[in-house]
């Protein structure tokens, strides 16, 4: 053809197809990409599937899958059908002949370009829905469950007396059921109605009608679906007043009715309903009436109705009947809100006692033996010596303890006293040298619990540790002290393969391991580990040597992550700790049921309720919720985690719970008997702080069952802010032994402090029975002190410790050089009608960077103390003698921690030679304490051992009782680190 361009002409290249051996290529690269897509796909699912049956847990995983496939599959085919069927409909009722119109001859060349394609795309657009729809749909699995297997609450709601499982559980799947129908009519309609004007069954610019009569009926119906769903909007609207949210004068949580909810909104969604069904039934009758004149004028008043009866009508009886005579009109409501919530949070059979503030007794030297029978009191603060612990038993670089450590009870001399622990686990950062083999096959566990007594410290402040050294030794009975699975195990390892793990070193070198439990998830088999190579983006291991017979493969190693992912339906408190039960290291996680459609039961956010001064440091911390919005909770379950085998196991803790009942139907068999619980395991339960946390919160409004009280807003309460830092969040509880004034004796207790509303001084004490050996476990005790008297709150006490001029000089000289001071945590005891405060004062200082037990500040009836011990601050107030201790100091002029104390002398001159050799020893130990150089400094402990013992032979065979004339030698402190 000529060229009509009228520019130059040029040689033609003729462009042809790619040769075969191209197409084949990029033929083979599509297959392999969709081949690895799918794989990818697949690995994640198959790794799950292995995860979860190497817990023995595969039916969580097999009943929440055919759950999420079984909606998928339902609502996606529902959606489908729906739309597809009204397109099909649609299509099938256009007119035979168009109008000659401008309008028609342009759609008639859009409906000629689709006409040899209207099955596939009638096929795409309802598959696309369809998968849309089921995907939103598989995301209600839990819905489902708990609607399918609800448990009744046995407690019916004041207003419409239907049980609380409605609510709980029934009221959200037909939420969800008439969300979904309102979805598939609005997409139907919208389908129908492009189709209908594709094909002219709708006209707008067209002379003539604007519609056919079969497009009038078919889009009047599904007008008049819509509306019957309304109708029903309506009809379960009443019920939703019963959990409705709603902003209210001392609560921003509120839900149930008001008076105006009760007499102008609950009447006014029955007229709607009733409004609704009518118009419904017009829009129906347009099958036979070929108009919508009739619907459309229902309609209209359908929606003023809506305006007037359900908006302006409520707000006028607020404002003309309500607001005037507030107080009466809501006082029944505000009474059921209060019942409710009480009930729903676990808080109603909570004990509020009147306590007087002040202490009656006017001889204080009797207090002084009451003090020792209230409370053991506890100035180890876990939250503070974590690097005392890292310091004094880290051992090796590749070990780290928690930086919050945890309090327990173990028996001690006999007798079962509050104990500071925590676990040795791996600290990947301190490996020697980072790669692949060492990260994840060498150094792949910790080793050892370490823990002190909470009572008391050494002479040198440092903590008396009752288990220690590596392998840790002490008073704990014999187990097994490998850690695998822990707070900070946060990336996979492989064990049990040909590759020797690092156990743990001692003077004679590193010791080798390798991992004999059936924990994991077997390497051998291809599959596997090319599944495992996809899913941690790691290919090596799908070729690495180091992985062969018996190689294991260990992930989801917190304990918080392992029952999380087991059991999906449970909030898991924010604090896992370890205890030593049977010969095993169980980590103890505590979990909660929780719904939020508990009628007229206030919300509260899990998030912000649970949040302290702890939790702002230390994200390890946190709650992990399912519902973040609750106004139910229980601590249902209480789960065991083993440190070596990873094992899960779930008991039953509320046997009365209905949710928890619900969702072990749903799952059966993986919640065992509470009477499966050991009574070894029973001595280490404790009551858990996020449910403690969130009861307090409660009690600052729901402490008071009069409505007139909680409406005028004068007995708010507040949870202080931590004094002892700057964080500006709130005090976080704390675990003491300790009685309350109608107990008989201590008990393992959880206690708090609340002030007034915007001020600072203590309105009230709370303490829950944390011991669950004894009877009134869960038992919450409030002491309420008067308004007419000023009791200190904690921030006041603070500032007085802070302002008084010795204590405050005392404080300068104790941060004097680079030494720093702590404050622990400030415990408050109730005594003889007063309240005691003791916190502890620690100062890291000298060459070693860690806290040291220095002072202990004690205040009680405006006296304050700050002395080198607990006894000693403790008879400064109240005078009387207690249990001395050797108060811990620092040597003077060094600046040095104390160490063991210098030998005295002596007259006899064996004696004398070896007190100077026992004193080369200690100063060999005190300078190779400041290099850390612990093998000397070992060496440097047995001489000194060495030369005490022979100076107590040889006064002994001169008949006195020890070296220097005393009644017993001296002994070596005990060594930071054998």
């Amino acid at each position: 053809m000529p060229d009509r361009g009228g520019g130059p002409t040029g040689p033609r290249i003729r462009v042809g197809r790619p040769s075969r051996r191209v197409r084949t290529l990029l033929m083979t690269l599509g297959v392999l990409a969709v081949l690895g897509m799918v794989f990818t796909m697949f690995a994640g699912f198959w790794t799950d599937w292995l995860w979860y049956r190497s817990v023995n847990y595969s039916s969580v995983f097999t009943t929440t899958l055919w759950t999420k496939i079984g909606l998928f599959f339902v609502f996606g085919l529902l959606m489908a059908l729906a739309v597809g069927f009204n397109v099909w409909l649609a299509h099938r009722m256009r007119p035979p002949l168009s109008a000659m119109s401008m309008e028609q001859q342009n759609l008639d060349r859009y409906r000629m370009g689709i006409a040899p394609y209207k099955k596939w795309l009638l096929l795409g657009i309802t598959a696309l829905v369809g998968l849309i729809a089921g995907a939103s749909a598989s995301s209600q699995w839990r819905t489902w469950l708990m609607w399918v297997n609800g448990v009744s609450f046995g407690q019916k709601d004041p207003q419409f007396k239907l049980d609380v499982s409605f609510y709980a559980f029934d009221l959200p799947w037909y939420r969800f059921l008439l969300g979904f129908g309102f979805a598939a009519t609005i997409l139907a309609l919208i389908a129908a109605a492009l189709t209908h004007y594709l094909y002219g069954g709708l006209r707008i610019t067209s002379p003539g009608a604007r519609a056919t009569a079969a497009a009038t009926g078919h889009l009047s119906v599904l007008l008049g679906v819509f509306v019957a769903l309304k109708a029903v909007a309506y009809w379960l609207d009443r019920y939703g007043l019963a959990v409705k949210s709603s902003d209210f004068k001392a609560t921003d949580s509120w839900t149930g009715l008001r008076y105006v909810d009760a007499n102008a909104y609950l009447p006014a969604k029955t007229i709607l309903f009733c409004i609704a069904v009518i118009c419904a039934l017009l829009f129906f009758a347009t099958l036979w009436r070929r108009t919508w004149q009739l619907p459309v004028i229902g309609f209209g008043l359908m929606v003023l109705s809506a305006i007037l009866i359900g908006g302006l009508y409520p707000a006028i009886v607020q404002k003309f009947q309500v607001q005037p005579n507030e107080q009466a009109k809501e006082a029944p409501y505000v009474e059921k809100n209060l019942k409710a919530t009480r009930e729903a949070y676990g808080i109603d059979d909570s004990k509020v006692t009147d306590y007087p503030g002040t202490s009656q007794t006017e001889d204080k030297t009797q207090l002084r033996d009451d003090v020792t029978d209230t409370a053991s009191i506890r100035i180890m603060d876990p939250n503070i010596v974590s690097p005392t612990f890292q310091q004094l038993q880290q051992i090796r670089n590749y070990y780290a303890f928690p930086t919050n450590l945890d309090v327990d009870r173990y028996p001690i001399g006999g007798k079962e006293q509050d104990t500071v622990i925590g676990l040795r686990e791996l600290n990947l950062d301190g490996i020697p040298k980072r790669n692949w083999i060492n990260d994840h096959f060498r150094y792949t566990h910790g080793y050892g619990v370490v823990a002190a007594e909470g009572t008391s410290v050494d002479s040198g402040g440092r903590p008396n540790f009752i288990e220690s050294d590596l392998p840790s030794q002490g008073e704990l009975p014999e187990y097994e002290q490998r850690v695998y699975y822990g707070e900070r195990t946060t990336t996979y390892s492989i064990v049990g393969g040909p590759q020797k793990e690092i156990d743990y070193s001692d003077d004679s070198g590193e010791k080798t391991y390798s991992y004999k439990g059936d924990s994991g998830i077997n390497l051998e088999n291809p599959i596997n580990r090319a599944a495992y190579a996809v899913a941690f983006s790691e290919p090596q291991i799908l070729y690495s040597g180091a992985i062969g017979e018996g190689s294991r493969i260990l992930y989801n190693r917190t304990p918080k992550e392992r029952v999380e992912a087991i059991a999906p339906w449970l909030t898991i408190d924010g604090d896992a700790y370890p205890a030593v039960v049977d010969g095993r290291i169980q980590w103890i996680v505590d979990a909660y049921t929780t719904t939020n459609g508990y009628p007229y039961a206030s919300r509260t956010t899990l998030g912000d309720t649970t949040a302290d001064s702890l939790t702002a440091t230390n994200d390890q911390r946190a709650v992990v919720a399912q519902q973040n919005q609750v106004n139910y909770i229980r601590n249902s379950v209480k789960a065991t985690v083993d440190a070596y085998s990873g094992e899960v196991k779930l008991y039953q803790w509320d046997t009365q719970d209905p949710v928890l009942k619900t969702w072990m139907k749903a799952f059966p068999d993986t919640v065992q008997p509470k009477a499966e619980i050991s009574s070894a395991l029973m001595a280490h339960l404790r009551y858990p702080q996020d449910l403690f946390k969130v009861q307090r919160e409660l009690l600052t409004r729901y402490h008071v069952k009069d409505a007139t009280t909680f409406l005028s807003g004068s007995e708010v309460w507040e949870v202080p802010d931590d004094p002892t830092n700057k964080t500006g969040d709130a005090v976080p509880p704390y675990y003491l032994s300790m009685k309350m004034p109608d107990q008989q004796e201590q008990t393992f207790s959880l206690t708090t402090t609340f002030t007034p509303n915007g001020r600072d001084n203590l309105s009230a004490f709370m303490a829950v029975n944390a011991d669950p050996g004894t009877e009134d476990y869960g038992k919450i005790r409030v002491l309420k002190l008067p308004t007419s008297t000023t009791v200190s709150g904690p921030k006041q006490v603070q500032s007085q410790f802070n302002s008084e001029q010795d204590i405050a000089e005392s404080i300068r000289l104790l941060r004097g050089g680079d030494s720093e001071v702590e404050y622990g945590n400030l415990l408050t005891v109730p005594l003889d009608g007063g309240l005691l405060y003791v916190e502890p004062v620690y100062v890291r200082g000298g060459g070693l960077k860690y806290p040291l037990l220095r002072k202990v500040l004690v205040t009680y009836g405006g006296q304050t103390a700050f002395e080198d011990t607990l006894d000693q601050a403790l008879a400064k107030i109240f005078g009387g003698e207690g249990t001395t201790t050797e108060p811990p100091g620092e040597d003077e002029g060094t600046g040095e921690e104390e160490g063991t104390t210098p030998p005295p002398t002596s007259d006899n001159p064996t004696v004398q030679e070896a007190l100077n050799d026992a004193q080369k020893a200690f100063e060999a130990g005190q300078e190779a304490l400041k290099k850390n150089d612990w093998e000397a400094y070992g060496k440097a402990q047995k001489d000194l051992e060495d030369a005490l013992r022979k100076a107590e032979e040889a006064q002994s065979a001169e008949g006195g009782g020890g070296p220097g004339g005393g009644d017993s030698s001296p002994s070596p402190s005990p060594s930071p680190s054998s």
